[in-house]
Formats: C-alpha cells, sequence, structure tokens
C-alpha cells in the first residue's frame, strides 16, 4: 500500500497539483511507501531530519548518531514542534499501489498524474507513540542546523523535509 498524510479529515478525491513554487513540473498526486511513513507522522509543515543507517553506514556514523540507543533510525524535530506534534491529529489515506510510478526509492516517493481516491483513511492521534511504536528514536533539539550540516557529511540515509521552515541556530554565527 501506499500513504499520504494530512491534518484534514475530509478529502474524497486527490487531484494532481504542481509542486510548490515549481508550476513547469507536471502536476502529481505524492504518495509515500511504508517504510518511509512514519517521515510524516508529524504536521505538514514540521521541519524534520530522518536518517537511518544502511548497510553502507560507517559504524562511526553509527555510534556518533545513535550512540546507546539501540535503533538504526531516527527523526529529528525542533523543540518548537513538540507540543504540536504531541496534541496533533492526522488522517492517513490508504491508496493501491496501481497508476503510481516510482519518483525516488532512497525516499519511498510515488506519484501519479491522475486523479486519485483513497481505499480508506486512518486518524492518527498518538504521533509520538506512532514514530517510537516504529522503533524509531524521536530526538528534539532546540534547532536543527548542527544535525544538519553533520547529517549530510554523513554515510547515513537521510530525508530532510520542510528545512525552509527550521529555525536558525545561531550559536553557528
Amino acid at each position: 500500500m501506499l500513504y499520504h498524510f494530512s491534518e484534514n479529515p475530509e478529502i474524497h478525491i486527490f487531484a494532481p497539483r504542481h509542486p510548490a513554487g515549481r508550476d513547469d513540473e507536471r502536476a502529481v498526486v505524492w504518495a509515500i511507501d511504508t517504510h518511509h511513513a512514519p517521515h510524516y507522522y508529524v504536521p505538514r509543515d514540521c521541519p524534520r531530519i530522518c536518517v537511518e543507517a544502511g548497510r553502507e553506514t560507517a559504524e562511526s556514523d553509527v555510534e556518533k548518531f545513535f550512540g546507546l540507543s539501540g535503533v538504526r533510525r531516527m527523526i529529528a524535530v525542533e523543540a518548537g514542534w513538540y507540543s504540536r506534534i504531541r496534541d496533533g491529529k492526522l488522517y492517513r489515506y490508504v491508496f493501491h499501489p496501481e497508476g503510481f510510478e516510482l519518483l525516488d526509492s532512497n525516499a519511498g516517493y510515488y506519484v501519479s498524474p491522475h486523479p486519485v481516491t483513497p481505499i480508506a483513511v486512518e486518524p492518527m492521534d498518538d504521533l509520538i507513540g506512532a514514530i517510537v511504536g516504529a522503533d524509531i528514536e524521536l530526538r528534539v533539539m532546540p534547532s536543527l542546523m548542527r544535525l544538519k550540516e553533520q547529517v549530510l557529511a554523513s554515510t547515513l540515509h537521510y530525508s530532510m523535509i520542510r528545512m525552509k521552515d527550521a529555525v536558525p541556530d545561531t550559536s553557528l554565527e
């Protein structure tokens, strides 16, 4: 199955849209695969860094980023978003994969150029529980900027989402 997450419980059909600010690109309906779905267990505009240790990840990076936690995946968010995540509610829309094409296997993105009707909608009201229940460490930080620089220089698999909305780290100035 493929998924789309929204704070809107009333979407009956997903119409293809152009990516924000990129009207020259084709209009599509976006979906995410099961493995990467937890990256979207937060409010839409929440900046986050999602990392995972893969087979080719250096052991030094596993130790550096995961230390004693024992997990191999982490989602880092900013402290200013914690209460919105804690109190938030999302709706997981479920799609059949037919009609979708894989856009990016590293990120789990699928797209469809056609309108898509969900086969189910499932409310999610314990977002933190859903993240940790997927065996993912939730890290809450004042700013994501230091982590961003370290992740970019690492051997980890990563996804950085909504970073344009991240709080600048004034200690880096």
